[in-house]
């Protein structure tokens, strides 16, 4: 044989063989392509489409031309996942390629939901409490200046006389706990009177009254200190149940001192077996009195009226 047409001959083989090769790779291929548009249906230039092979995890990307159109080529067949992201909206879709087909997918993006719109500022509304400086606490239930007659500016420039209202809204509180603490031993001072009065020295009544007597003047004394020594607030009113409960103080006050003088000189003459006479004969009467008036100063400020 001719060795140039042996040559020839060679060659058209080689190609056929090659372009037989080709052929089966490209028919053992798939393709992918569709088109990208947004909720709307506006088509999206340069938005990348990205193909994932479920199988291999291996992923394959590819960008939208001006009129929205993706093309991918090459793909091994099986199971795939497409999705595509941008500002428009997102949207992801399964898809099989099988061998040699060529598959159109077009893809809709979802609608990216819109940011909540801050309301709008209002220069009247008042702001938060927690963010104001110097906002009160809610739960103070004492009394401020400004219940007690003072302007709002002085309040707010006065801290010593705020101090002061402190000081003085404790002590008292103190004051009204111990006067409702002297009321136990004061009614059983009272209830004990009635047996008091016998002419047996020993008498374990006698001497129970006494010593309740003394327990309600100590206490008394006690819840006396705290009014007096709370400090005053200049250029305040003293008026309604407070006014009433000093007035009461008046009685009550001597009363508290008397009764028990008045006890005392009552209790030497029943144990000298005489009976009581002269200033002592007071000292039921006015024990009577102290004690009406002090539950009246009490109520005064305990019951709300």
């Amino acid at each position: 044989m001719n060795p140039n047409a042996a040559k020839l001959l060679f060659g058209v083989a080689l190609l056929f063989v090659l372009t037989a090769h080709s052929v089966r790779a490209q028919e053992a291929t798939a393709t992918l392509s569709g088109t990208v548009t947004d909720h709307t249906g506006r088509v999206l230039p340069n938005v990348k489409v990205s193909v994932k092979n479920l199988t291999t995890g291996q992923s394959t990307e590819a960008e939208t031309n001006e009129v929205g159109l993706y093309n991918l080529t090459n793909l091994v067949p099986g199971d795939y996942e497409v999705s595509v992201a941008s500002a428009e909206g997102t949207k992801t879709q399964p898809v099989t390629l099988s061998a040699g087909a060529s598959q159109k997918i077009d893809l809709v993006l979802d609608a990216v939901p819109p940011l909540p719109e801050a309301p709008a500022a209002n220069p009247s509304a008042p702001a938060p409490a927690e963010a104001l400086p110097n906002a009160p606490s809610s739960s103070k239930t004492e009394p401020s200046l400004e219940d007690l007659g003072f302007s709002k500016t002085e309040t707010q420039s006065n801290a010593a006389q705020q101090a002061l209202l402190d000081k003085r809204t404790r002590m008292l509180k103190i004051h009204q706990r111990m006067g409702l603490i002297t009321t136990i031993p004061l009614i059983a001072t009272v209830v004990t009177s009635l047996n008091a009065g016998g002419k047996n020295e020993s008498s374990a009544t006698r001497d129970l009254h006494v010593a309740l007597g003394s327990l309600t003047g100590d206490l008394y004394g006690i819840t006396a200190w705290y009014a007096i020594r709370a400090p005053r607030i200049a250029g305040t009113e003293t008026r309604g149940p407070i006014r009433f409960h000093k007035a009461m103080a008046w009685i009550h006050g001597p009363g508290m001192i008397l009764t028990p003088i008045l006890g005392a000189m009552a209790f030497n003459q029943k144990n000298n077996g005489q009976k009581v006479h002269g200033i002592a004969q007071a000292h039921g009467p006015v024990a009577i009195v102290t004690a009406g008036a002090f539950g009246a100063a009490l109520l005064s400020v305990s019951l709300k009226f």
